[in-house]
């Protein structure tokens, strides 16, 4: 089967990225890490109006990962997945479209600036309310413990799961995609014993590697969307896991030193990258997973 996106698909997904290059979101992300969310606020409600928080339930998920890559490769900071992906699905009775909400799992992302707090425990979704700040190793996302409240009727929380993994599958093909690219960027400009770093043979096959790691991510990613069971998500989980991580070694080690510092923007999806690894569901739970539903199919 071949899939590609259709043209309308292909013009939302340039619109969104139009949006945020000229939002200038790596300044956005540092504002949200330091405290300052207006500039992070209005993006968000910029990004409503183009109809990113209602894909869930107005659309397919094959838009719902247009979006987040693009999130991602942005590294557009809030609690998205868990505004515009996992409680959509858990609450559609809810509308969600016009206000910020997260769930806790164990930990609720952004509940400073959330509309509405939830936590997922025993399986259940309850009402939450905030608590004490967790330290996270992404200083743009801002960590809550929560006080579980009374239990919320719900459709099944199974769908809601898979789409929220669905959507960090997404949004770490964005961020590794864009590691990649500000890498190759930086190897053809930064010049070592008179010659661009990029013209080694050494760099050359280390970010060869990555490209090949990202393009057998995508199809995997994109066909979840098409058929999002939960061995097509988990599969998708995996491997943009192992590909943004990747694409985030061998950045740093192609930007050397100055790939560490708090200043210069790889540090921002490097970060985003290590968190979102482990975020609905690690590496090894989808692992588990996958290896399970292989074994059930025979």
């Amino acid at each position: 089967m071949r899939f590609t996106l259709t043209d309308e698909q292909t013009g939302f997904a340039r619109s969104l990225d139009d949006l945020l290059y000229k939002a200038d979101t790596a300044a956005v992300n540092r504002a949200w890490a330091n405290g300052d969310h207006e500039p992070g606020l209005k993006l968000w409600s910029r990004l409503a109006d183009l109809g990113v928080t209602s894909l869930a339930t107005e659309a397919t998920p094959v838009e719902v990962c247009i979006a987040f890559e693009a999130l991602g490769r942005h590294a557009v900071p809030g609690p998205w997945i868990e505004s515009a992906a996992y409680l959509p699905m858990a609450l559609p009775d809810e509308d969600f479209s016009e206000k910020r909400a997260t769930v806790a799992v164990p930990y609720a992302l952004g509940a400073d600036v959330a509309d509405a707090v939830y936590a997922l425990k025993d399986g259940s979704l309850h009402t939450a309310t905030v608590g004490d700040p967790v330290t996270s190793i992404d200083r743009s996302r801002h960590l809550f413990d929560v006080v579980v409240g009374e239990p919320v009727e719900t459709t099944t929380l199974d769908a809601a799961f898979e789409l929220a993994a669905l959507a960090t599958s997404a949004q770490l093909l964005g961020a590794g995609e864009r590691v990649l690219a500000d890498t190759v960027a930086y190897a053809k400009q930064r010049k070592q014993f008179g010659r661009e770093i990029g013209s080694y043979q050494a760099i050359k096959h280390q970010l060869a590697d990555v490209r090949i790691a990202l393009d057998f991510a995508r199809p995997l990613v994109f066909g979840a969307a098409v058929d999002p069971t939960p061995r097509s998500v988990s599969a998708a989980k995996i491997q943009s896991s192992d590909a943004a991580h990747l694409a985030s070694r061998v950045g740093l080690q192609v930007h050397g030193a100055i790939g560490y510092t708090d200043e210069y923007d790889l540090s921002l999806w490097l970060l985003r990258i290590r968190a979102l690894q482990s975020a609905w569901g690690t590496t090894a739970f989808h692992r588990d997973r996958l290896l399970t539903e292989l074994l059930d199919a025979r």
